[in-house]
């Protein structure tokens, strides 16, 4: 493969819900780019791009696959990522790399939830969108419809480029507005004929063609003035027009498909390279300290790896866009992340798992290369001499949460080395071994997302694993005030234990005076504040810790003990086990022995005393509290909204965004287990949401009995 300059090169990611024919576009596009001489199907199970096994079994992208096209004198890089919002990882890194989005819409169901979603995150990443409507030979295609839809979720910025004179069987062409020609295909290999429009479409196409006119005119005041005086725009200043429309997110132009048929595929590419973002106008990257590096190579040379993946015989594959400069073959670079030298021994551009060795990459163009040594998803390669370091890709929250653990113990080393690995490739699974619970915590983005990696480890690794119910991370907390003390004593011979502990304990509130008196059972206790310790819990929340000793009861030198032992019972709540926090405890009061006290008389004298204290002081338990946002079709929201109720949910608010409901609820992680799963069953797959940690909460009284008897049999059991 040549060497293609910054101004060859066009970055696009095809988007698109499960089943709009993103991966049958793709092959297509790599058919009229002559990489592939005949095209697969998702059917037949041999397309460039899901060809990994589990893909092949499942009939659908799991993995975002990076692809090309020589195209035009151009070389266009197309990234196919999956449409199922379990692998979102796909699509999030991929835009972080690519100037352009091909929105991929189903002629049979028009804009999907998932194209919402997909349309926000590439709002939040500042991406076009250019909308291409396919399927339009399906029997069930309803172009009018899909063409609605686009414009309730797009709003007014959508223009047509083309459209169909019959959407269904008998599709075989459309009338382009921007070329006003009338385009028919005679096989399924895109051979077409340029024909003249209709006489009787000719009102409807001068239509959509002045539209298309003003909303290229609209962009540019000098192209405004043209329109102004002329009345018309030529086909170079249209694209002129639309190009800096298409940048701003302010155009979306509508093109007709049947990637099937391979109808619209060579149109759609030309509209690609001679009107979306180049790379040097397109993306820009920006450094952690607020820099933009500029798209130019003869720059200083820098790359940013966007994905990783493990490859069987190859080993760990990098893939990267040169942000600026230019690579070759050999070239020694320092990674910002980590200080790590390494070499690009070789470097390839890649097609699925076929992948073809260059000498050297220009600014803009996306490649891979493979035995980096310490070089992950997220990181910087600069040349020696740069310290840029790229802002992350940013990606979203868990949905699904699951404990798992070895079928097998022996094999827990190796499962958890396995675990860190498909971090790696996927960052949206999020490996936790919690000390609080006991448990190693998967985390993703749905249980089909899980069960996928469950496949691998089994089928690739031969790693069996159970997957359960994971422990809540409750908390524990007080409500009121009380106090206790204890006596530890203990003589066996030789130097015995001795230490006596008096203290209080109330709710800490962020922002409340020191107390310093008291009343508990009718008798007041007043306290003189000797010292002051605030310990910021590493689970959240605080401890005060006050010195309140006067006549010397108790050594200054045994307080650090006694907190100690406070602690422990911090880490191990006396209710459930679980965290507690927000209190505050002060030592007032005490006795030693000239000979038996110690440091650890002291500390189990402390753990002790708080908790009888605890359990004195208004015990409660509290429970992690999620917000919730359910992107729901409006026929669903009953079900939904019922469903939710029965997990506790508070409802706070609802809106309708382009088409869809959305229901936003406070609901306890307790209630969420499976909830991606009882969604998509809900709604026939056709709803998502996201979540994301609030805060803690009281459970509710009858919850807080189920809990302290669930804790009780289970201390009994062990």
């Amino acid at each position: 493969m040549k060497t293609y300059l910054t101004s060859q090169i066009k970055n696009v990611v095809l988007l698109g819900s499960a089943g709009s024919g993103k991966t049958t576009l793709a092959e297509a596009m790599m058919f009229e780019g002559k990489v592939i001489d005949r095209r697969g199907s998702v059917d037949a199970k041999n397309t460039i791009s899901d060809y990994t096994e589990v893909e092949q079994l499942y009939k659908r992208s799991i993995y975002s696959t990076p692809l090309y096209a020589e195209y035009s004198n151009h070389k266009l890089n197309i990234i196919d990522t999956p449409g199922a919002d379990d692998f979102v990882n796909g699509v999030i890194s991929a835009m972080k790399v690519v100037d352009t989005c091909v929105m991929v819409i189903n002629a049979q169901a028009g804009v999907e939830i998932g194209t919402q979603t997909l349309n926000r995150w590439a709002a939040r990443n500042k991406k076009p969108v250019i909308l291409a409507v396919n399927q339009l030979d399906h029997e069930k295609a309803n172009w009018e419809n899909t063409v609605e839809s686009l414009k309730q979720s797009f709003g007014n910025h959508v223009v047509i480029v083309q459209y169909p004179l019959t959407a269904g069987e008998g599709f075989n062409g459309f009338i382009d507005v921007l070329k006003m020609k009338y385009y028919t295909f005679t096989d399924d290999n895109g051979t077409r004929v340029e024909n003249e429009i209709p006489d009787d479409e000719a009102e409807r196409a001068t239509e959509y063609h002045n539209a298309l006119v003003e909303a290229a005119a609209e962009h540019d005041e000098q192209l405004m003035e043209i329109f102004f005086e002329k009345g018309e725009l030529t086909e170079e200043e249209i694209r002129t027009g639309l190009s800096l429309g298409i940048k701003e997110r302010n155009t979306f132009p509508v093109f007709c498909l049947s990637a099937k048929k391979d109808i619209g595929i060579k149109r759609l590419m030309d509209f690609i390279i001679n009107v979306a973002p180049y790379p040097d106008n397109g993306n820009v990257f920006e450094t952690e300290d607020g820099a933009t590096v500029p798209c130019k190579a003869d720059a200083p040379a820098s790359v940013f790896v966007y994905k990783t993946s493990m490859e069987q015989h190859i080993g760990e594959v990098n893939y990267f866009r040169v942000v600026s400069g230019t690579i070759k073959e050999g070239i020694d670079m320092v990674n910002a992340n980590n200080g790590t030298k390494e070499r690009l021994s070789s470097i390839f551009v890649s097609a699925g798992k076929k992948r073809e060795k260059v000498t050297e990459m220009i600014a803009g163009d996306l490649g891979c290369t493979v035995k980096l040594k310490n070089t992950k998803t997220n990181q910087t390669l600069n040349v020696p001499g740069v310290d840029s370091k790229y802002v992350p890709i940013i990606f979203p929250e868990p949905k699904f949460r699951t404990a798992v653990k070895a079928k097998n113990e022996n094999d827990d080393e190796k499962l958890s080395e396995l675990l860190q690995k498909a971090h790696q490739e996927d960052p949206t699974l999020i490996v936790e071994y919690s000390k609080e619970l006991k448990q190693t915590i998967l985390s993703g983005q749905g249980e089909h997302h899980i069960n996928i990696l469950k496949w691998g480890l089994f089928n690739n690794n031969k790693m069996d694993i159970e997957l359960f119910a994971p422990k809540i991370p409750y908390r524990e907390t007080i409500t009121k005030i009380a106090a206790a003390d204890y006596r530890h004593k203990k003589q066996s011979g030789g130097a015995g234990q001795f230490g006596e502990v008096h203290i209080v304990i109330e709710p800490h509130i962020e922002g409340s005076p020191d107390t310093t008196m008291y009343k508990i059972d009718g008798k007041e206790i007043k306290l003189s504040l000797r010292g002051k310790e605030e310990v910021n819990l590493d689970w959240g929340g605080k401890l005060i810790y006050y010195n309140s000793i006067v006549g010397g009861s108790i050594d200054a030198r045994f307080m650090p003990a006694i907190l100690k032992g406070i602690m422990d019972k911090m880490e191990e709540g006396p209710l459930t086990g679980s965290y507690a926090r927000d209190i505050r405890v002060a030592v007032y009061d005490g006795k030693m022995h000239p000979v038996d006290s110690n440091e650890l008389s002291f500390r189990l004298a402390g753990r002790n005393a708080f908790k009888e204290a605890f359990k004195k002081a208004g015990p409660k338990i509290m429970e992690p509290i999620y917000e919730v946002k359910v992107y729901v079709p409006a026929e669903y929201m009953g079900d939904v909204m019922g469903d939710l109720q029965n997990r506790r949910a508070i409802i706070e608010g609802m809106e309708s965004e382009s088409g869809f409901e959305i229901i936003k609820v406070r609901v306890p992680l307790a209630e969420m287990y499976k909830y991606s799963t009882s969604l998509s069953s809900l709604t026939s797959g056709s709803a998502t949401f996201s979540m994301k940690f609030l805060d803690y909460q009281q459970v509710p009284s009858d919850v807080q009995d189920k809990l302290l008897k669930a804790y009780e049999a289970e201390e009994k059991d062990e």
